[in-house]
């Protein structure tokens, strides 16, 4: 690959996504191609796409594909939209292979059209299972458009297999935003006030709470439920960001408004920290509270205690240092409670993190400077026994 396109569309895929982006744009021997879409481009998650652009990367390509509606025919919707905006940008740009992060209905508009045009896909983050979310069936999805595969871990590798990949196309790199951990600098909490205009202070907790799209939890039943938990630790300061676009969304967006102005100095609600002000709240606060996969894969390399509620991410591997909840206040208040004690301290100080170390982006980098054309896919089946010579 000579010329690579890479799509974000989420703050959450491009902070992962970072350390990737700026090896393949300082690459002397491949060109980057970025392709913005999403959220990135709503004012009212932020307008991410100006922190892409100030961290010097180039957009190739803005593609506007979000409604005004979160309902479940609404991101149905913005995904048609998307594929319209996406099949004039990659002929544009014809590169020579596109890489996706993860599992969302965004990921999964782009991965659609560049399969019709047979550009090949490199999928980051596939083998994954997060029972609460219909982003489940959207990751393996990706993964059968795909024809590379960078997970995350060792059982992920085989469940990619599993699926059908070969498993000469199929690397275990581990997850990209362990890399940005160890690469990242902090800003103290008096910048990150500043940059906010917020009245932060130690201590405080880092709350992000997603809609749930699969299952049967009941997102604006549980977020009001963990509202009502933290009002239970009155000598906390809160940190709330926005959830994602996904169906639901603005609903929890209204909440989480409400129970800020009815709090002022004590909770502050913002739309997007960005990485660098993200990593370091998250190491400064006394818990990482909500549902979103950064708790469960990279807040415990940065050695906080996360509280993980409810089902969304249910089925995803987690550190030992992840406090998963249930959906009730009652729950949700027992486990910040642990959270806060001794114990859980130490454990988010001692535990492994099965996600990895980093150094992740240039493994990948190098593989795919390596990788010819793909040809025809061709579906991996499992050496088995025969049935008539036993069980198998």
């Amino acid at each position: 690959m000579k010329t690579v396109a890479v799509f974000t569309g989420t703050r959450a895929d491009y902070g992962l996504l970072h350390p990737l982006l700026t090896k393949l744009a300082h690459h002397s021997e491949m060109d980057l191609q970025l392709i913005v879409s999403g959220m990135h481009l709503s004012p009212q998650f932020g307008e991410t796409w100006r922190t892409i652009e100030a961290d010097g990367f180039t957009i190739d390509a803005k593609v506007e594909m979000l409604l005004a509606s979160d309902t479940s025919s609404g991101v149905a919707k913005s995904m048609g939209v998307g594929v319209i905006g996406f099949a004039d940008a990659l002929e544009r740009l014809h590169p020579d292979g596109l890489v996706i992060l993860g599992d969302r209905y965004e990921a999964l508009a782009i991965a659609q059209v560049a399969a019709v045009m047979r550009i090949p896909i490199a999928h980051l983050h596939g083998g994954e299972i997060t029972e609460g979310a219909y982003d489940d069936p959207i990751r393996h999805a990706i993964t059968k458009l795909s024809h590379y595969h960078f997970v995350a871990a060792e059982a992920y590798r085989q469940r990619v297999i599993q699926l059908g990949e070969p498993p000469a196309c199929v690397w275990n790199v581990g997850a990209l935003g362990i890399e940005n951990i160890g690469t990242v600098p902090r800003v103290p909490l008096s910048t990150i006030n500043q940059k906010f205009d917020l009245d932060l202070k130690q201590p405080f907790f880092l709350v992000t709470y997603h809609p749930v799209t699969a299952g049967d939890e009941d997102s604006g039943e549980t977020f009001g439920n963990l509202l009502a938990a933290l009002d239970d630790f009155p000598e906390h300061q809160v940190l709330l960001t926005y959830p994602n676009s996904d169906n639901g969304g603005h609903r929890l967006i209204r909440m989480l408004e409400q129970y800020a102005d009815e709090r002022p100095g004590r909770v502050f609600a913002v739309p997007s920290l960005g990485m660098q002000c993200y990593l370091s709240a998250v190491e400064l606060c006394d818990a990482v509270i909500g549902n979103s996969s950064s708790g469960v894969i990279e807040v415990p390399s940065i050695k906080t205690p996360a509280v993980n509620i409810g089902v969304r991410q249910r089925g995803r591997l987690a550190a030992e240092s992840v406090i998963h909840s249930g959906m009730s206040r009652a729950n949700i208040r027992g486990a910040i409670e642990q959270a806060l004690s001794p114990a859980a301290k130490y454990m988010a100080e001692t535990c492994d993190n099965p996600y990895g170390s980093g150094e992740t982006s240039a493994r990948i980098v190098e593989i795919l400077r390596n990788q010819q054309p793909p040809g025809a896919k061709q579906f991996h089946d499992i050496p088995r026994p025969d049935k008539d010579q036993g069980e198998w």
